[in-house]
């Protein structure tokens, strides 16, 4: 990485500090600091060391502000591990460690968003503060120009520094970086008609009915992450930690989920090798909303594990962050919040959602099969369901259907072969020679229903005409 600048700022120690809002608080507000983006970015020139009560509390001011005012990005533990290195004060170092595991505890707190305005109210009112002494010589010398250039920087102080994407004047830096760093889903004929699969700030829907394999589907295009070198967060809200891990393992492997226990060293063997990240994190259906799980990708940023893609299984099953009576408005809340996860920490964001019972006889499941449809469908960037009659499930088969494509067609329909059993799920191209034949199978099974149905017909009537 490229540092931007090595200027280092001078603070002033005659400032006040934060004794008066106690430990607590200032703890909080160093979690911010290396947890959260947007706030240094917005505060990094206000922040002062000397705000915190303790050395320890300076130290880590002092070495995240160097770290982003060079690189324009949140300092990592590895970066206080290495510094700290290089600390001769016994006490200090023992401090700063003891600080650490204080602050990272604090950074899925749920008021922090109220610490950092408070914060910054302090801030800018020392920045402010600051100025009106320095105006007094000023005063005395009749230098009101630059009064006037302090007292004005002081109140912009502490203000957001992006505002916004100027078309006119930014057209270099639009063109050239106008392709998408997208995720693929591993699935060629879907990364083709998205562009790549999703790229950060986009949200992808599957949807289906209960035990069709939209989990399996999710964990699908999680593994092909993991496999490409990305760190995949997994959140489950159905099943525990260690099952989705053994579906996982599953999918890597190909060996049934039953049979892994038995089967250990060939499992380390494979999953050990491959380049990318998985962290699992189960929360009870109901009991999260998207402030715990961005709090939780905050607090893994922080630890060094950043995510490059987010699953939900499955967004139905979180709770909105408001209180909303409708469920149909809770549910179109939730994709929301889901996709402002996604822009924040700029990852694409995959996610299921359950369609109505009587989808599960649909040969291809339509947008109005899905449950509260309308909000989910406008938020989300793709959208995919899964269909799989008995018959399919019989012969390993299935249907997925594009239902929402921003970023090309929809309203194609591609043949699917799905192997639960092992975690194996493919989609092809109804052209491709596989898509053919697979096609042509999956017709011959539509026929074969249709005149096994009428054989039954045929018989019921021939028992009634003997009743009769």
């Amino acid at each position: 990485m490229v540092p931007i600048t090595t200027a280092q700022p001078n603070y002033d120690s005659n400032v006040d500090n934060l004794s008066k809002y106690g430990i607590e608080f200032q703890t909080k507000v160093l979690a911010s600091v290396i947890s959260a983006p947007e706030f240094l970015e917005q505060s990094y020139d206000i922040i002062n060391p000397y705000f915190f009560d303790s050395d320890a509390g300076r130290w880590v001011a002092k070495k995240s502000l160097r770290y982003y005012n060079e690189y324009r990005t949140l300092p990592t533990l590895e970066y206080f591990k290495i510094e700290l290195t290089s600390e001769t004060d016994d006490t200090l170092r023992a401090g700063v460690v003891e600080l650490l595991r204080k602050v990272i505890t604090k950074v899925k707190d749920s008021d922090l968003e109220y610490i950092r305005d408070r914060f910054l109210d302090f801030a800018r009112n020392q920045s402010l503060k600051s100025a009106i002494i320095k105006s007094v010589d000023l005063l005395q010398s009749g230098d009101y120009d630059k009064i006037k250039h302090e007292v004005d920087n002081a109140l912009r102080s502490g203000q957001p520094k992006h505002i916004g994407h100027l078309w006119n004047e930014d057209v270099d830096e639009r063109l050239t970086h106008v392709s998408r760093d997208t995720v693929p889903t591993g699935w060629d004929v879907i990364d083709s008609i998205t562009g790549g699969g999703l790229a950060g700030g986009e949200l992808g829907v599957i949807a289906a009915p209960s035990g069709i394999g939209k989990s399996w589907a999710l964990s699908t295009i999680g593994a092909n992450a993991i496999r490409k070198g990305k760190c995949v967060v997994h959140y489950t809200l159905e099943l525990n930690e260690n099952y989705v891990g053994i579906r996982y393992d599953t999918i890597f492997t190909s060996i049934e989920p039953g049979k892994i226990p038995e089967n250990i060293d060939t499992v380390k063997n494979i999953i050990t090798k491959i380049p990318g990240k998985l962290i699992i994190r189960y929360y009870p259906a109901k009991s999260a909303n998207s402030h715990s799980l961005l709090a939780h990708t905050q607090q893994l940023t922080a630890l060094g594990h950043k995510p490059d893609l987010i699953i939900v299984d499955y967004a139905d099953l979180l709770r909105s962050s408001e209180r909303i009576d409708a469920r149909y408005q809770e549910l179109g809340a939730i994709y929301e919040e889901l996709r402002g996860i996604a822009g924040e920490l700029n990852v694409p964001v995959w996610t299921a959602s359950q369609t109505q019972r009587s989808s599960i006889q649909e040969d291809v499941i339509q947008a109005d099969k899905i449950a509260e449809s309308y909000n989910k469908i406008m938020t989300a960037d793709l959208v995919i369901s899964l269909s799989r009659k008995l018959e399919d499930k019989v012969n390993m088969t299935g249907r997925a259907h594009i239902i929402k494509n921003r970023f090309g067609a929809d309203g194609q329909t591609f043949p699917v072969v799905m192997d639960t059993s092992i975690g194996q799920i493919q989609i092809y191209d109804e052209k491709s020679s596989k898509g053919i034949l697979l096609k042509k199978q999956m017709d011959n099974q539509a026929v074969d229903e249709k005149n096994n149905l009428r054989k039954k017909l045929a018989e019921m009537t021939t028992l009634e005409s003997l009743d009769d």
